[in-house]
């Protein structure tokens, strides 16, 4: 049997940055408190989507007061329902995600969570 190895996974604080809602318009989701942990794993899951040409931006912002944001990383665009997951490091004591949305009377369906480690 293998010696035990305290080196091994961390397990993260789950944490949900943009709970499931339908979305229309242009908005941020309320700032999460890092503490010690720098990186966030997160999953953009787009459920549903409607409208002409629409179109969803997710941007993960980070600021080290709370009040002046800085980008962080973007998920790709997504145009229709998508799951994608993605790391961002290097963070400072506040995160949050933005999301700008575009398209004729366009409707994403989305949420943003995962883990901070």
């Amino acid at each position: 049997m293998p010696a035990f190895d305290a080196t091994g996974p961390v397990e993260g604080d789950f944490v949900t940055l943009a709970g499931s809602a339908a979305r229309t318009a242009n908005g941020s989701g309320s700032p999460y408190v890092m503490g010690a942990r720098g990186t966030l794993r997160l999953t953009l899951a787009v459920t549903a989507s409607s409208g002409t040409t629409p179109s969803l931006t997710v941007t993960v912002e980070n600021s080290a007061d709370g009040s002046t944001w800085y980008t962080a990383g973007t998920f790709a665009a997504k145009t229709t329902t998508a799951t994608e997951r993605k790391s961002f490091s290097g963070l400072d004591r506040f995160a949050r995600v933005s999301w700008t949305i575009t398209g004729t009377t366009p409707s994403f369906t989305f949420s943003v969570a995962g883990e901070a480690v």
